[in-house]
């Protein structure tokens, strides 16, 4: 007799039923892509209007990501703890409010605080989403939906872009900029509100009834025929429910007790890879302005690197289950950022450095979904969220930092070239640790990590095996 899990696991697929799903989760996400491509349209503005220096500016980007590092701790742990469903709906509501007041800031230092806020409120997108539709798709297509997820990140950047782009020659552009996001925000939160808990969830967490609930009406909504199914006992507590850090605290040692060969895979992957990404996205606009383009068409190439990556992310969608995981992050990641080092030594030569742009915006956006299907199929239901909202929360933080250190430090020290000659390095070194360090999950059922490491079976698969 089948399990809940599977039931749910081989449902056909319906866009009325997981499709809206998708999109309802993918909503978020992109705001969340709308929300970082937004730093690097703001630090030109705000350097202008507040008279920043160059480490000033970096922070303009450094305040919102640390902001998402946090977020996406506290909310991957509300998610795994109190239910993906009501984690799902509060994170926009969080940054809606933060970011009206971030518009409202009289001066740098407010805007800072504000910009970290909201960042909190959308750092818990990412891992919630993730975790909330891989749940609801079939196993049979979880990795193209996964990946497909990734084509809200392009879309919210190039939304982001063009919006930035026709606000620029406003009167108090940047202000409009934030308060332009409230609105569809606040809209999302109130159709969030209608979406189900996920019923692996409520398996796992010994709700049942309520799983039976939910399980019973995907079957009949999708059309699948009606069979007995059962719903395995949760496993026994130890001890008392930690709450606050104590809980954050614990799910970071559940991870880390998983795997801890996983885990460093899935930190140092969203390190390597979303450090080169968020650097072009940050400091594109200020980079090109500084080889003399103006605002309106720094914004506007800026938008394109992001707008090609729509493409990429369909190819990801179809390559993930095709090539597996681990061959698409493996190639496309280095090769982006290799793309970067082919700008920077063509930056003179205006058509070439626009060709490479695009290349890279393409490469790097068949990468980052592949990334985040991976990673969420890594871990087991209990931890699926904290396991990814703390891989995410790390690269979030990390690259935190990089604004302020690739405009204070790299860049001047460096050069252009030679600091995106550094980030391809240490990309390719982290890439060949994914290689034998971490299995791949192509055709693998969500829970079967698990099942392998309680049975003793942990060893990593070659590259491309299921």
């Amino acid at each position: 007799m089948k399990t809940g899990n599977q039931v749910v696991a081989d449902l056909p697929w319906k866009w009325g039923v997981q499709g809206k799903i998708f999109i309802i989760g993918g909503l978020g996400y992109m705001f969340d892509a709308w929300d970082v491509a937004l730093n690097g349209f703001l630090t030109p503005l705000l350097a202008k209007e507040f008279s920043l220096s160059v480490g000033e500016k970096g922070l303009v980007a450094t305040a919102n990501l640390i902001g998402m590092a946090v977020g996406a701790v506290v909310w991957g742990t509300i998610a795994d703890r109190l239910g993906r469903r009501r984690a799902f709906s509060l994170t926009l509501l969080v940054f809606a409010l933060f970011s009206v007041l971030g518009a409202l800031s009289p001066n740098y230092e407010v805007f800072l605080a504000f910009r970290f806020l909201a960042g909190f409120g959308l750092g818990g997108c990412i891992p919630v989403d993730y975790a909330l539709v891989g749940e609801f798709s079939p196993s049979r297509l979880r990795g193209k939906i996964l990946s497909a997820m990734d084509v809200w990140w392009p879309v919210g950047a190039t939304l982001c872009g063009v919006v930035a782009t026709l606000l620029e020659p406003a009167d108090g552009n940047w202000r409009w900029m934030l308060t332009v996001m409230i609105l569809p925000a606040l809209l999302l939160f109130w159709v969030r509100r209608g979406i189900p808990e996920s019923p692996i969830y409520l398996a796992k967490t010994g709700r049942e009834e309520e799983a039976r609930a939910v399980i019973d009406d995907l079957v009949a909504r999708t059309g699948a025929p009606a069979e007995p199914y059962t719903i395995a006992p949760p496993p026994k507590a130890t001890a008392g429910r930690a709450r606050g850090l104590r809980a954050a605290y614990e799910q970071l040692r559940l991870v880390w007790s998983f795997n801890p060969r996983i885990t460093s895979v899935a930190w140092l992957l969203f390190v390597a890879v979303m450090t080169v990404y968020y650097v072009a996205l940050t400091w594109m606009p200020t980079i090109l302005k500084d080889e003399g383009y103006s605002d309106v068409a720094a914004f506007a190439k800026t938008t394109l690197m992001t707008a090609v990556g729509i493409v990429g992310v369909l190819l990801s969608a179809w390559l993930v289950e095709v090539v597996g995981r681990k061959w698409v992050i493996g190639i496309s990641a280095p090769i982006s950022a290799a793309a970067l080092i082919a700008f920077a030594a063509s930056l003179h030569v205006q058509t070439a450095a626009l060709v490479w742009l695009g290349i890279f915006g393409f490469l790097i956006q068949l990468a980052v979904p592949v990334l985040y299907a991976y990673v969420s199929e890594l871990y087991p239901t209990k931890i699926r969220a904290s396991g990814f909202g703390w891989a995410s929360s790390v690269s979030r933080a990390v690259t935190g930092f990089i604004p302020y250190i690739f405009g204070s430090l790299l860049k001047p020290a460096l050069g252009l070239t030679w600091t995106f000659t550094l980030l391809t390095g240490v990309t390719i070194a982290v890439v060949l640790w994914m290689a034998v360090g971490a299995p791949e999950t192509k055709g693998r059922e969500l829970d079967e990590a698990e099942a392998d490491v309680e049975s003793g079976a942990d060893e990593p698969l070659p590259v491309g095996a299921t």
